[in-house]
């Protein structure tokens, strides 16, 4: 395959045996490489050596609290949808110091914890992960207090997109607009054409740094027939979609039914585990603790993942503020749904249905929401129902 000079929207084809050259490429310019791998009996993302083999012929059958490894007729890359993990836990850490102090004298000496933040490189983020990442931006970096650390991190990150050959039990990307085509955030996106012969993948090159990585992989220019035939993979895949949402006024929706129902119904199942909040690529709720060693001379202030299902995270004074499972489960929902909006401009949810898989009782966002749409109360909410009381 001939070498050649190439830029962002180009389409090129890759054969699949020339992948491990592009994971050498970024690994040669020092990004530490994270992809999916086999583990726990679930596709996760994890840290993988340059040389590292993806998980071939795989796929996952997902379904309301069900989650299931399946061999393929075929030998496809990536031929399953996400897992428990995103990639949220390489951008903001569920765990992490924010600050040490020693005593001096008769005070404190307080130092700011200075991570040196690695290059990293995403192996196989989906459309709905890469919107997913915009929210985070917008909460982090484009609000008025960013996050250095978050920024650090994703100042330093190169994203390989990988566009979805096929729909989970759960997914519903195409409702919310995010899926199953990457369309934006991505340095390189792959589309696995699993027709062609020898076994190839198309690239649509996103960024100067994407063509310049790309450029040392064998490749030849795509031809119309690879694009229309990546076109109709995406198309058969968006109509096989396991999930719907409709997201019609959904804001306000939610907003006159505060009193719903239900909210009674829905809280007579869930568990408040927080697996819901855990697995998403959006929540970013998070505690903080402080700790000191035995002689009082050394503290240190972490900052840990939280969830709002946890009656303790609405506490104040005299009580929470949430001490119900079901204004936990309504704050929830109506936040990734409704108020999200208003305060970041988008919606919180982008359609992974992860949390559908992972919660043991098979909760489903999409039919809790369709149940308040089937009987809408249809009336503002008083002052009292909007405290979320």
């Amino acid at each position: 395959m001939k070498v050649e000079r190439l830029q962002p929207k180009d389409n090129v084809l890759v054969e699949r045996q020339h992948l491990e050259q592009l994971l050498q490429a970024l690994a040669a310019r020092d990004y530490e490489i994270i992809g999916p791998a086999i583990s726990g009996g679930a596709i996760v993302y994890d840290r993988l050596a340059p040389d590292a083999v993806l998980p071939s012929g795989w796929t996952d059958e997902q379904q309301g609290g069900k989650y299931r490894l399946k061999r393929r007729t075929d030998d496809a890359l990536f031929g399953y949808v996400v897992g428990p993990h995103s990639w949220k836990k390489f951008l903001y850490p569920p765990i992490q110091r924010l600050w040490r102090s020693e005593r001096k004298g008769r005070g404190f000496s307080i130092q700011p914890e200075q991570e040196t933040q690695p290059k990293q490189a995403f192996i196989g983020a989906r459309a709905c992960e890469l919107q997913a990442i915009a929210i985070q931006d917008q909460v982090f970096l484009h609000g008025p207090y960013p996050d250095p650390n978050y920024k650090a991190r994703r100042e330093n990150l190169f994203i390989v997109a990988v566009n979805c050959g096929q729909a989970g039990g759960n997914c519903f990307c195409a409702s919310m607009n995010t899926g199953p085509k990457a369309t934006f955030g991505y340095d390189l996106a792959l589309t696995e054409l699993l027709g062609n012969e020898p076994p190839s993948l198309l690239v649509e090159i996103g960024t100067e740094r994407g063509a310049e990585v790309l450029s040392q992989v064998p490749h030849r220019r795509a031809s119309e027939s690879d694009r229309q035939a990546a076109d109709r993979i995406m198309a058969e895949t968006s109509r096989r979609m396991g999930r719907n949402l409709d997201t019609r006024e959904i804001k306000a929706l939610l907003y006159r039914n505060y009193e719903h129902p239900q909210w009674d119904n829905v809280a007579a199942r869930c568990l408040s585990c927080c697996n819901c909040t855990m697995v998403c690529p959006t929540c970013f709720c998070t505690t903080v603790e402080d700790v000191t060693d035995l002689t009082g001379n050394h503290a240190e202030r972490w900052r840990k993942w939280d969830s709002c299902f946890t009656v303790d995270f609405s506490y104040i004074h005299g009580g929470s503020v949430r001490a119900t499972t079901k204004s936990r489960y309504r704050q929830w929902m109506t936040h990734k749904l409704a108020t999200w909006i208003d305060q970041f401009g988008m919606s919180g949810c982008v359609g992974c249905g992860r949390c559908i898989t992972w919660c043991p009782v098979g909760i489903d966002i999409t039919a809790e929401a369709r149940a308040i749409r089937a009987s809408d109360l249809a009336s503002p909410p008083t002052d009292a129902e909007q405290g979320f009381a």
